[in-house]
This record gives C-alpha cells, sequence and structure tokens, in this order.
C-alpha cells in the first residue's frame, strides 16, 4: 500500500513537472497581475486534474477499446518514464513533460494560458497521462487503485502552491537549485521506469514465466 502510494508520488512528481512549473510559470505570467496569476494557475490546475482524473478512471476501457495488454502497457509505460527520467538527469527539456518552441512562442501570445499551455500539455502532458493509466491498471488492490487517485490530488496542489510561489521559489532556488531537485528525482523514477519495464516483460510471458 504504502509503496505503491509513493510510487504514484514520485512517478507524478516528475511527469507532472512539479519542479519546473515555478520557472514556467513565472515566464509566462510576467505581465500578469498577483489576482490574474491566482486565476490563472488554480483554472489550470483544476483543468489538468480534470483531464488526468478521466484517463486514471477510463484506462481500463481504453486498453480494451484498442486491444492493449497490461503487460504492453507497463512495458511501454517503462521506455517512456525512462526516457523523461534521463533528461531530468542530465536536465534537458522533455517533450513529454513540457512545451515544444512553436508551442511556447504561441503561449507568449495568449493573454488566458490556463488551458493551454498551463493545462496541456504542461500539467497533464503524454507522460503524466500514460502515468494515471499506468498506475492504475497496475493497482493490484482497490486501496491502492484509490491511493493513486490520493496521490494525484497531492501532487496537483503542490504544483498549484509552486505556482502561486513561482517568483519567491524562482528567486530562492534558481536554476541551479531546481536542476537539483529536478536530478534527483529522475534517479527515482528511472528506478521506477526500470521496475515497470521487468514487470511487463515478466507478465507477458515472453522469458518463460
Amino acid at each position: 500500500m504504502a509503496n505503491t502510494f509513493l510510487a504514484a508520488l514520485a512517478t507524478l512528481f516528475a511527469t507532472v513537472g512539479v519542479a519546473d512549473i515555478a520557472f514556467i510559470f513565472a515566464a509566462l505570467t510576467k505581465d500578469h497581475t498577483p489576482a490574474e496569476r491566482f486565476s490563472l494557475a488554480t483554472r489550470g490546475v483544476l483543468i489538468a486534474g480534470g483531464i488526468l482524473l478521466v484517463f486514471g478512471l477510463i484506462g481500463n476501457a481504453v486498453l480494451d477499446v484498442f486491444g492493449i495488454g497490461i503487460p504492453a502497457l507497463r512495458t511501454a509505460g517503462g521506455i517512456l518514464l525512462l526516457l523523461i527520467a534521463i533528461d531530468m538527469v542530465f536536465a534537458r527539456h522533455s517533450g513529454a513533460t513540457g512545451t515544444t518552441r512553436e508551442e511556447e512562442v504561441e503561449a507568449r501570445q495568449r493573454h488566458d494560458i490556463s488551458v493551454f499551455p498551463l493545462a496541456m500539455p504542461l500539467l497533464a502532458g503524454p507522460g503524466a497521462i500514460s502515468s494515471m493509466v499506468l498506475l492504475t491498471t497496475s493497482a493490484q488492490a482497490p486501496l491502492d487503485y484509490w491511493l493513486v487517485f490520493v496521490a494525484l490530488i497531492l501532487i496537483m496542489t503542490m504544483a498549484w502552491v509552486t505556482m502561486l510561489l513561482a517568483i519567491p521559489i524562482q528567486r530562492l532556488l534558481g536554476i541551479t537549485g531546481l536542476a537539483v531537485v529536478s536530478r534527483m528525482v529522475g534517479i527515482l523514477l528511472a528506478a521506477l521506469a526500470v521496475q515497470f519495464l521487468f514487470d511487463g516483460v515478466k507478465a507477458s510471458g515472453l522469458l518463460g514465466g
């Protein structure tokens, strides 16, 4: 139970990009008032949380529609998370947890960034969506299943607080401080990703059980 909850926390922390959102949000809202930043952060978190909640709830149904088995999802999810983890360890931009250069240019021209790019793809990007489906479909017990959603609520709350404190955090930690946090989480995520890979390959029966 505790292992499931901690794994969900670490995975969502990394794929939602809690450690990176302060700099991005501060840059995108530098011309906004504190009240506007509060409104944008709140709407963005609610929309992103809703998207991830839906994918967590209907993950099994989506897999059934496309004929995807749990072992395949675990293996594919492990590969995706490993790629994200490698980018985090080496402090590189990851397209699975952030925006492309073209998306950043478009975002700077928008006054309301709560839906795009804040909610999606910054908070609820491909990595976070895949993680929610992977975590909920991999849950071994009903309690483990619901603990994933508890972890989602905590991570969304952390992201919301981080955005509200974006400017002070940016000044306090700086680029180096946030890179250190990102690297530490990346190492943990890499280990989780490899475990997902091992579990997926083992469950597939490719190694003879």
